[in-house]
């Protein structure tokens, strides 16, 4: 009895390889043993490039960072030190943004940095106010939401009526 191969799964696992394939430099293109090899090969690179591509933004953004802090006279290590002592929320990605493309705001981080005391009791002060206001107001609101519907409604019928006889009121006198 002959051998049975499934030459159908074979052949379309081969021109899927080999649609990975196009765009590359000769024989690595349209010859099966060469292009499977090419292609792996890439995998590979892809799989290695995807991890090594963060580590080079982030050494990116740290030149960026280092070179605009050092304008305001500041060195990169002890600009992060503040930033972190600040408890700042931003990323170095971020930083690095506003150190290249709004070089005010960046300015206004550095000096937020360099002077934290004055600026932090406000910004402290600010917050507990708005964490109070927010853990009362809900509360509040829903009380008067519920009263204030059919007041509201009756307070602009009442209002609507009142506008709409002193129109009629002031076109009489003119008329007159």
């Amino acid at each position: 009895m002959p051998r049975s191969v499934n030459h159908v799964a074979s052949r379309a696992r081969r021109k899927k390889i080999l649609s990975f394939a196009k765009g590359y430099w000769g024989r690595r293109k349209n010859v099966w043993t060469v292009a499977k090899n090419a292609v792996e090969k890439g995998w590979t690179y892809a799989y290695r490039d995807r991890r090594t591509k963060k580590r080079n933004f982030r050494a990116l953004w740290i030149q960026r960072i280092n070179a605009a802090t050092r304008t305001h006279g500041m060195s990169y290590s002890k600009f992060m030190d503040l930033f972190h002592k600040a408890n700042l929320q931003l990323n170095r990605k971020v930083l690095a943004d506003l150190a290249m493309n709004h070089p005010e705001a960046f300015k206004s981080v550095v000096d937020f940095v360099q002077n934290p005391s004055t600026q932090t009791k406000k910004a402290n002060k600010a917050t507990k106010k708005e964490v109070l206001s927010n853990e009362e107001t809900p509360k509040k609101k829903v009380a008067v939401k519920k009263s204030t519907l059919t007041a509201s409604a009756d307070e602009t019928a009442t209002s609507n009526a009142e506008i709409k006889t002193e129109d009629t009121s002031e076109n009489t006198k003119t008329e007159e």
